[in-house]
């Protein structure tokens, strides 16, 4: 099983939790799936995500996902996938 695992580093929480609970359908027509969302601090977010099709999840985040960053206040992303060992 594939799975993605992202650290965002945000402007503002408020502002990226709104913006991520609105890109939920455009996410999962690419193929990610939000397991849990995780606040550590007001400016830095973690989730992990199951990944359907790792081929349409990367193009997102190569293309598409630049439009929710700069509606959700992302300064940066990082995203690992990951599969059980």
């Amino acid at each position: 099983m594939t799975q993605m695992i992202a650290h965002y580093s945000v402007a503002e929480y408020a502002q990226f939790k709104t913006a991520f609970d609105a890109d939920a359908e455009d996410r999962a027509n690419n193929g990610l799936s939000l397991l849990q969302l995780w606040r550590e601090d007001g400016g830095s977010a973690w989730a992990l995500f199951s990944v359907a099709d790792a081929k349409a999840a990367r193009d997102y985040l190569d293309g598409a996902a630049a439009v929710f960053n700069s509606q959700a206040g992302v300064r940066s992303a990082v995203f690992h996938f990951v599969e059980t060992a």
